[in-house]
């Protein structure tokens, strides 16, 4: 019972999120063609068949059955409906045919914008909500790096201290690993090592483990320290105490909380700590709990330890952010997208259908709640935005081809051409979403 809920509540929150994309979508071409006093027959959230809706003026706005997209319906256009019993007739003046070729780009182009306002809207809705976090690489002294990991694999060591990326130094830690910068091509970190400055480039042929497995976190930088201990634990029942410091286990040195986790993960049996507490030096055994293999300690807080700054944003700061955010992840993405037609990184590793996209949306709800949903929704809707003006038939970058075409020509594509062409996109669209849709599914029973 409990995976049925789990799955309906996955495709509730994609659904919900989905609707949200192709309703910002579908509103940007239908202001767009209202502008120019275009006459819009439907707008449809979903495909056909139609399910229920109102008839208001001249449009029908309803629901469809199918919610994996929208369209609206513009007198005079062909689109996806591939009707052309309209062209037997002469343009009417409120038709999609009629208007200039400049016009026409517009209202093609307007669902693509929105999408971009709406990534924009929502970064900036979350920093005037929420503000932001800041972690400044300076405070971050140094981190813990596992051994066999995608971060010792490309060089890393634990201790190492992060300086630059790129050769830019950057004023939050996150900024480290944000999307645009491991996408960029040549990446080359700087770490202090030592007393010395060591140049660390990452090959593009990690990428696919980085995505995969992780990276690099804050939590890798979190001291040996223990901030609270589990009443009836294994570690309360051993002394230990808020503020001890484990500084070996079973002779193992540990100066870091995840090399601390590591250490009682690979253990068996009983363990011989070796703590700090107050400058003095104290011998400890345990055995961690045989059912869930902890000892009942907690990490101290990134709050407390690391010199965590608080910014807030007033209204115009945070459009300003919202701006910004919008962009980097469009390069991040673009960048991606390169990458992976260059072969540089996996499509098959990289590329998800619907059922990714279900999967991660809901991953990020559960982890991060509200925020996460926004967050995922704003990355989405940059997403949908890139992948509808490609030049693709059928999609909006496909009719922008022909729009330009014409300009430039002044001469109209023929209705069968544009109708050959609509029809072929349209089977590749098709064979696109099976084959995402099915690695999605071997990607999620492989793991």
């Amino acid at each position: 019972m409990e995976w049925i809920l789990s799955i309906l509540s996955t495709i509730g929150i994609f659904v919900l999120a989905l609707l949200i994309l192709v309703f910002f979508h579908e509103l940007g071409h239908f202001l767009a063609a209202k502008l120019f006093k275009m006459r819009v027959e439907r707008f449809s959230l979903g495909f056909p068949p139609r399910i229920a809706g109102v008839k208001i003026g001249e449009t029908d706005y309803c629901i469809s059955a199918t919610p994996l997209g929208g369209y609206v319906k513009i007198s005079g256009m062909i689109d996806e409906s591939m009707d052309t019993e309209y062209l037997e007739q002469e343009p009417q003046p409120w038709e999609f045919r009629s208007k200039p070729v400049w016009q026409r780009i517009i209202v093609i182009s307007a669902g693509v914008i929105f999408n971009m306002i709406l990534a924009v809207i929502i970064f900036a809705g979350i920093a005037f909500t929420y503000g932001e976090q800041i972690v400044p690489p300076q405070s971050v002294k140094g981190i813990y790096v596992q051994p066999h990991s995608v971060a010792a694999q490309v060089g890393f060591k634990s201790g190492d201290h992060l300086v630059a990326v790129n050769g830019q130094h950057v004023s939050d830690f996150s900024e480290f690993f944000t999307m645009n910068r491991l996408m960029s091509d040549n990446l080359v970190y700087t770490v202090e090592r030592n007393g010395e400055k060591v140049k660390i480039p990452v090959n593009d042929k990690y990428l696919d483990k980085i995505n995969k497995e992780g990276f690099i976190s804050l939590q890798d930088a979190l001291p040996n320290k223990i901030s609270g201990v589990v009443s009836g634990s294994p570690a309360d029942k051993a002394g230990l105490k808020d503020g001890d410091e484990i500084v070996s286990i079973n002779g193992n040195p540990v100066h870091y909380w995840m090399q601390l986790v590591n250490q009682i993960e690979e253990s068996d049996g009983e363990l011989s700590l070796t703590v700090n507490r107050d400058g003095t030096q104290k011998e400890l055994t345990l055995t961690p709990n045989p059912k869930t293999g902890k000892i009942g300690v907690y990490p101290v807080n990134p709050v407390d330890y690391f010199d965590i700054q608080y910014r807030t944003h007033g209204l115009f700061t945070s459009v300003g952010e919202g701006v910004v955010k919008t962009k980097d992840t469009l390069t991040g993405i673009i960048q991606g997208f390169s990458k992976m037609f260059s072969g540089s990184i996996s499509v098959r590793e990289n590329l998800g259908g619907p059922v990714a996209i279900a999967s991660i949306t809901k991953q990020v709800t559960d982890r991060a709640g509200i925020l996460g949903f926004w967050q995922i929704t704003a990355l989405l809707s940059v997403t949908l935005a890139i992948m509808n003006i490609l030049p693709i038939p059928v999609l909006d970058g496909g009719h922008l081809m022909f729009l330009i075409y014409e300009g430039i020509t002044r001469k109209e594509p023929s209705a069968r051409v544009r109708m050959i062409l609509q029809q072929i996109g349209f089977i590749l669209l098709i064979g696109l979403f099976i084959f995402v849709t099915f690695n999605d599914i071997l990607r999620q029973f492989g793991n």
